[in-house]
């Protein structure tokens, strides 16, 4: 096959991966176009086909290792947070004494209640103290005691 074949298949394969990747939005095949971007550039110096697919291979892993996580931190950045990510560092009431050996323990949070657990089982938290919420954990708040500052 002529470098130019190569180049259309590399090409071809470039063009797939964007469109896969502009219809999830996810951040998940750009960084194998890149890949393929550098296939081509091998290519057009004469590199044969195996060492195209291992510099694919390897440009693709080293944007995917090094790129992928301060890409997500700055493109996903208005992210709405899910139902349980927004708890995270409230400081709640205790609504029902939180004793993990025992377990109980609950408390209202933007008007839902919560079944609460503490870090530490030895912890006890008794009604109307205050907690911050640590974790959560299915559908468990899991707190420590809140100390104002």
């Amino acid at each position: 096959m002529t470098i130019a074949g190569r180049n259309f298949i590399w090409l071809a394969v470039f063009i797939i991966l964007l469109i896969i990747e502009a219809l999830t939005v996810g951040l998940v095949t750009i960084w194998f176009a890149g890949g393929a971007l550098a296939a081509i550039a091998v290519n057009s110096l004469g590199m044969g086909m195996a060492g195209q697919c291992i510099v694919f291979l390897v440009v693709s892993c080293i944007l995917l290792f090094f790129t992928r996580p301060w890409a997500q931190k700055y493109v996903n950045k208005n992210r709405i947070k899910t139902n349980y990510e927004r708890e995270l560092g409230k400081v709640i009431k205790i609504t029902e004494r939180v004793d993990n050996l025992a377990q109980t323990g609950k408390s209202m949070v933007d008007g839902q209640e919560w079944t609460v657990r503490t870090e530490n089982n030895k912890e006890i938290l008794e009604i109307g103290e205050l907690a911050k919420v640590v974790a959560v954990s299915g559908v468990k708040l899991i707190v420590e005691k809140y100390e104002e500052e």
